[in-house]
């Protein structure tokens, strides 16, 4: 799946638009690199997600096209 669509599935972004520009602007780093919207997600990957107030970091746990509001925080867990 694509990076822009596992944020915006996962729900760490709300809009998909916002997680291509997000990327874009090097504000989300996989396994410490800087990564484009088409970057393929697999379960493992760390992703980095950067703002001028703080960042986190989440450890990709599942890859689906879809689920509910309920599972979404079931594709990944907080690192940092």
């Amino acid at each position: 799946m694509r990076l822009d669509k596992f944020l915006k599935v996962s729900r760490l972004i709300k809009r998909r638009t916002v997680a291509n520009k997000t990327c874009d602007a090097e504000n989300v780093l996989v396994n410490g690199r800087p990564a484009k919207p088409s970057y393929r997600v697999k379960v493992g990957d760390v992703l980095t997600l950067s703002s001028s107030a703080r960042s986190l970091s989440f450890r990709v746990t599942a890859v689906a096209e879809n689920v509910s509001k309920d599972e979404a925080s079931s594709l990944y867990e907080v690192i940092e």
